[in-house]
């Protein structure tokens, strides 16, 4: 069985801005506006990084679960990893089996969603989600559209090469989420506990910025690290040792 990062989701206060920042630094463009997460209470802008995605969701009305996700990481920021599978039956087995809770089901024919409690898994939003023509990493996505492959810009940033968890027990954290991924938790370069998708790598690092647990960061495969390095200074985006900050992410250009 494989199993994917197909899209990450950030959460913020106000939506325009975030956007803005994501255009302008890196070049990407809107793809889709989902009308559906109204029901949630939210406006959302989903932006095509290659094959993947990054959806920025903010509240519309008072007392949404981002709204209080929000209060609770004191600010925006990283709010949901997204996976692909092909074998949804076997994993959503596997989760019940550990008798982890759903906070979100769907078994439709083409789409299938199974959105993870956060208390059980730790972390963030964990969502292991199946695509009919998922095989296709260049195909359909359903929560991206129909046309979002019209907004495909991969001229400054073109993938997403692993997402950032922190948590103030790092090895604990990984290894929960391998169990409930059924991929083991490995050691990476820089000594963090880590799992290896078919695309990207989720990796798990000590809380140090006193936000709590939750997802922090991006890496994300440069092509045009000037042109996105010097659009982040203008806006008043660049950190210390070239990461970028944007919704409250550390963003990292990274080599592919």
């Amino acid at each position: 069985m494989w199993l994917r990062l197909r899209q990450i989701a950030l959460v913020a206060h106000k939506l325009a801005p975030i956007a803005d920042d994501l255009h302008e630094v890196f070049g990407l463009e809107i793809g889709y506006r989902d009308p559906g997460v109204k029901t949630f209470g939210l406006e959302n802008a989903l932006f095509p990084v290659g094959n993947q995605f990054i959806e920025v969701v903010s509240p519309i009305q008072e007392n949404t679960a981002g709204g209080r996700y929000l209060d609770r990481r004191k600010g925006d920021g990283g709010y949901m990893v997204i996976t692909q599978c092909d074998d949804h039956a076997a994993r959503r087995t596997h989760v019940e089996e550990l008798k982890i809770r759903k906070v979100l089901e769907s078994d439709g024919h083409e789409y299938k969603i199974m959105q993870l409690h956060p208390r059980d898994t730790g972390g963030s939003f964990l969502e292991i989600d199946y695509q009919y023509g998922g095989e296709d990493i260049n195909g359909p996505w359903e929560p991206a559209g129909k046309d979002f492959h019209k907004a495909i810009r991969t001229n400054v940033i073109r993938a997403i090469a692993a997402a950032e968890i922190q948590t103030p027990d790092p090895k604990d954290l990984a290894e929960r989420w391998g169990n409930i991924v059924q991929i083991p938790a490995k050691p990476d370069k820089g000594g963090n506990p880590s799992i290896k998708l078919e695309n990207a790598t989720i990796r798990f690092v000590r809380d140090t910025d006193g936000r709590g647990e939750g997802l922090g960061g991006l890496d994300l495969v440069a092509v045009d690290r000037s042109r996105a390095l010097k659009a982040a200074e203008k806006r008043g985006k660049l950190g210390a040792n070239g990461t970028i900050n944007i919704c409250g992410m550390r963003l990292n250009l990274v080599d592919a």
